[in-house]
């Protein structure tokens, strides 16, 4: 049963309190507070490696309502730090479902609020900003809390890629597919490899700090840069291992995190948003086909818009129709592309999955 008997309380950096119920486990927990705009899908979420170091607001009313179920992962734990809800529920309708949210999150450790004014709540975040913050289910101490808080790091700045990422190399497909591609794990999703392996590729999964060198002993036809938490900028074992893949000539496609490294190794900065994109309803216009799509979006950083289009080796591909942010790039003198969304959409429309077939098909060119 949740300890909706037991009070809760959320403090904000910026001194907010909010007071609630205890959902999950009860403790204390701290993050960089954002929100999910997505109406389902949530164990989907809460197992996205990019979500790790955050504690996420659901704009949805209702969370749990549906249950859990092993199916439903994109990792192999829930991955953000806390969780915020208007209203969490145990009880769940599913016949498919194996569990309740509140199991779920008292198994995986993890401490929620519910009862919480959310709309209030993200209205706050959007007009403020991104920050740090503390849900406590054991303590009521607010001073106390808000010395606890005072002593987690930003997220700006913060390396977290090599922290979720594989400590194994591992392999998805069919190890005799003419289409072999290396994949750097910097918090990949499990539905991003379901894609490249549905579509005739064996794949080779590597940890974050795996070199160039090591990548190519595999001899793959293409290069895959995977999501991931965490600030992109003080990644340079990821930066100079990209510059290598793209100096090679070699096909190379990455999403999100992989998006960012795409353009810090093209010599294109990135930045911290004010509160970043995280949903499945996320419209893009691609800028070469005409055509729009909605996109599932999970990213607090950014690459900076100005310097993109001053480069003469890059070309805007994608442009999020809400604030005009640059959303796909690719080089205009090698094989390389990215886009800053999930094409994989789980959860989320499918509307981008083309992107998957585009890979495969530029790195079916580059072997004739």
């Amino acid at each position: 049963m949740p300890n909706n008997s037991h009070s809760a309380v959320l403090i904000l950096q910026d001194g907010n309190v909010f007071y609630g119920k205890a959902f999950g486990k009860k403790g204390t927990t701290t993050g960089e507070i954002c929100f999910n705009t997505g109406m389902t899908g949530y164990q989907e979420v809460f197992t996205d490696p990019s979500y790790f170091g955050q504690i996420i607001i659901m704009n949805t009313v209702h969370v749990g309502n549906y249950g859990v179920k092993g199916a439903d992962v994109e990792s192999n734990s829930v991955k953000i730090k806390g969780l915020i809800g208007r209203n969490l529920e145990d009880r769940y309708s599913r016949l498919q479902a194996t569990g309740s949210l509140q199991q779920y999150l008292e198994d995986q450790g993890i401490v929620a609020i519910e009862d919480v004014d959310s709309r209030a709540l993200v209205e706050h975040v959007r007009t403020k900003g991104a920050m740090n913050c503390i849900i406590s289910s054991e303590s009521m101490d607010v001073e106390f809390l808000k010395k606890e808080l005072a002593k987690v790091p930003s997220m700006d700045g913060l390396e977290l890629a090599s922290t979720v990422s594989t400590k194994e190399v591992y392999q998805l497909g069919n190890p005799h597919s003419p289409i072999r591609v290396a994949v750097l794990d910097y918090g990949i999703k499990k539905n991003i490899l379901n894609c490249l392996v549905s579509r005739g590729a064996h794949v080779r999964v590597y940890p974050a700090k795996t070199t160039f060198k090591e990548l190519e002993e595999f001899k793959p036809h293409g290069y895959f840069i995977s999501n991931g938490p965490g600030d992109p900028a003080p990644m340079d074992y990821a930066i100079k291992t990209v510059k290598e893949i793209i100096n090679s000539g070699k096909p190379l496609f990455g999403i999100c995190l992989g998006h960012q490294l795409l353009a810090l190794a093209s010599d294109i900065p990135t930045f911290k948003m004010h509160h970043g994109h995280r949903g499945l309803n996320h419209p893009v216009k691609n800028i070469i086909t005409g055509r729009c799509e909605i996109t599932t979006q999970n990213h607090g950083f950014g690459v900076d818009p100005d310097a993109v289009r001053k480069s003469p080796n890059i070309e805007i591909t994608h442009v999020n129709l809400n604030d005009n942010s640059i959303e796909g790039i690719r080089l205009k003198n090698k094989p390389a592309f990215s886009v800053q969304y999930h094409p994989e959409a789980t959860p989320g429309p499918h509307d981008s999955r083309y992107l998957f077939d585009d890979f495969l098909e530029m790195i079916r060119k580059n072997m004739n």
